[in-house]
């Protein structure tokens, strides 16, 4: 059983990460980075089961790829807190020469992240290979991507979902953020994508809707309910409702924080929402 006040003081710890980072070098994502930490939590905690140490190769365990890579400050600190580097190391965020620049990548040798990310539309095609590679190495392992919902607007997305299901990659969870933002707006008034996911159950996926995606003990269920339902011939996407810039209450319920740093009052203001709980860096 998970200890969820434990989880709950580790959300209330990344949150903080975020926040400092994005503030310290006045640049980065805040507001998809919040929306996506309770997510993060439940999934390195509870769900990836990771082996001891680190390979871009990845065989014998689960696999996280994250598409919309402008949430690295998410990714960064729950891979520093789980050991992949050092929690000081959160202090070059996006600095010349830090291997924790703005999107993931790889060239830096960085503990836990396979591949650079942040050009929209591409995480789930690389998902799908990681997948299907397993599936040839006869490894019962999951692949687990994380996508934003603006992105959706990329046609490469549709190719690789039509793909995912013609060749029944089963071994797949692929999840949604579904927070109806992006960087210019709402998603309905830059593109509306209408009925996502019926889209994704008319292109051949198992489609299980979240509603509560800032909730760590849906999001762990809902993820455990997606494994039971690998191996049956379809790939997973899980629809993950979530609040851009949750936990903040000025960030919510606005697209003005996807990518936009606070400023001194309005970091100690954030930070007075989110209590030190695991000691900040």
């Amino acid at each position: 059983m998970p200890d969820y006040n434990y989880l709950d003081n580790v959300v209330s710890q990344v949150r903080r990460d975020i926040l400092r980072m994005v503030h310290k070098v006045n640049s980065g994502h805040p507001g998809g980075s919040l929306g996506c930490t309770e997510f993060f939590v439940a999934l390195y905690y509870e769900i990836m089961e990771l082996k001891d140490g680190f390979d871009m190769n990845g065989s014998d365990e689960n696999l996280f790829f994250l598409s919309n890579g402008h949430i690295s400050p998410v990714f960064y600190s729950v891979l520093a807190h789980k050991g992949y580097f050092p929690v000081e190391e959160l202090n070059t965020f996006r600095l010349i020469d830090s291997r924790l620049q703005g999107h993931p990548t790889t060239h830096e040798g960085l503990p836990g992240v396979r591949i650079a990310s942040g050009s929209l539309g591409q995480g789930l095609s690389v998902a799908i290979g990681a997948a299907l590679s397993k599936k040839m190495n006869n490894d019962k392992k999951t692949v687990f991507a994380l996508m934003g919902d603006g992105e959706l607007q990329e046609g490469q997305n549709w190719e690789a979902i039509m793909f995912a299901a013609g060749k029944k990659v089963d071994n797949l969870v692929a999840t949604v953020d579904l927070n109806g933002k992006q960087i210019d707006g709402a998603t309905d008034d830059v593109l509306p994508m209408a009925d996502i996911p019926a889209k994704f159950s008319a292109f051949g996926w198992e489609v299980i809707n979240l509603e509560k995606g800032n909730d760590l003990k849906a999001i762990v269920e809902t993820l455990k309910l997606a494994q039971t339902k690998t191996g049956k011939g379809k790939p997973i996407v899980i629809i993950m409702h979530t609040e851009m810039g949750n936990g903040v209450d000025y960030m919510m319920h606005t697209h003005a924080w996807h990518g936009k740093a606070p400023n001194d009052e309005q970091l100690e203001i954030a930070l007075s929402q989110n209590p030190e709980t695991l000691g900040d860096y």
